[in-house]
């Protein structure tokens, strides 16, 4: 999605100059499977406007688990109907050892939860890595960082990530779906308006903070003044709801208001199940004006 020339040099696909040492993030893939393109997702004014998205075909193919999340009278019966239908559909234990074979014997089956549980732990692990892949191949949004900056394709950063993402331990039983119904059920509790949802049901964005020591993850597309950045985040970022939280990661605050169509999870989704990082946020990616301050 880049062209070059002679004279202009390399440029991305809005037309802005890329240095030759920046990250992949600034391209995406000409393909996703949203009703958005990634270009546009990507972009400032995305996050100004945002439109809903939607994964194509995962609310009809899965039209029985909305049906009876709409029958939820309260937001913990409707996660329990959630992990329940997912426990089923994915022969899901909660030790992650899946359903017995014809031997009697239980065989590991790759889940949502263990990624989520292993994000929240470290988000460059191989978990880190194939929920990216995800919101790769969904999105259509290129990763930043893993483990170290993501500048090129023939890298062995790329190379590491690429191993990871794919790696048969974690990417099985349909991982990408249960993924794309995680983000779709979040997407459903969000607009449902639960009393004791930190957003109002017609809320268009959510005031989060995510602390850093540096810029090293975040590509720095326009730095407008001292206290406003505009970033490229990373494919999938962890905020917080909570500015204190956030500033146990980092000497500097960022600040900005997320659509809520990016947000993938927040533990209030699934409150029965034992996350830690309380009001830690999964956020898609893309061009976001932050304000930066101290701590």
């Amino acid at each position: 999605m880049a062209d070059g020339s002679a004279s202009g040099g390399l440029r991305d696909a809005r037309g802005r100059l890329i240095d030759p040492d920046s990250p992949l993030a600034l391209k995406a893939h000409r393909t996703n499977l949203l009703n958005v393109t990634a270009d546009a997702l990507c972009a400032e004014a995305f996050n100004d406007e945002p439109r809903r998205l939607r994964i194509g075909g995962t609310r009809s193919e899965h039209a029985v688990l909305f049906e009876a999340l709409d029958e939820s009278p309260n937001s913990l019966i409707a996660a329990d109907v959630f992990q329940h239908y997912m426990a089923f559909t994915f022969g899901l234990n909660p030790d992650f050892s899946g359903a017995e074979g014809a031997d009697g014997r239980r065989r590991y089956r790759a889940s949502y939860l263990r990624l989520l549980k292993g994000w929240l732990f470290d988000s460059n692990n191989a978990e880190g890595a194939v929920l990216k892949g995800w919101v790769e191949s969904r999105f259509g949004l290129l990763p930043t960082y893993h483990k170290e900056p993501i500048l090129r394709f023939a890298s062995d950063a790329w190379r590491t990530y690429g191993e990871e993402k794919v790696a048969t331990r974690f990417h099985n039983n349909n991982i990408n779906l249960q993924l794309d119904l995680l983000y779709e059920y979040c997407q459903w509790w969000m607009r449902r308006g639960w009393p004791d949802a930190p957003m109002p049901s017609r809320a268009s964005h959510i005031r989060l903070y995510r602390g850093v020591n540096d810029f090293e993850e975040h590509h720095i597309v326009a730095r407008p003044d001292k206290r406003t950045a505009v970033l490229r985040l990373n494919n999938l970022s962890s905020f917080s709801i909570e500015r204190d939280i956030a500033g146990q990661f980092g000497d500097y605050i960022l600040e900005t208001w997320v659509p809520l169509t990016k947000v993938v999870f927040f533990r209030d989704i699934l409150p029965r199940y034992p996350f830690k990082g309380e009001g830690e946020y999964l956020v898609v990616g893309g061009d976001y004006r932050v304000g930066v301050s101290l701590l």
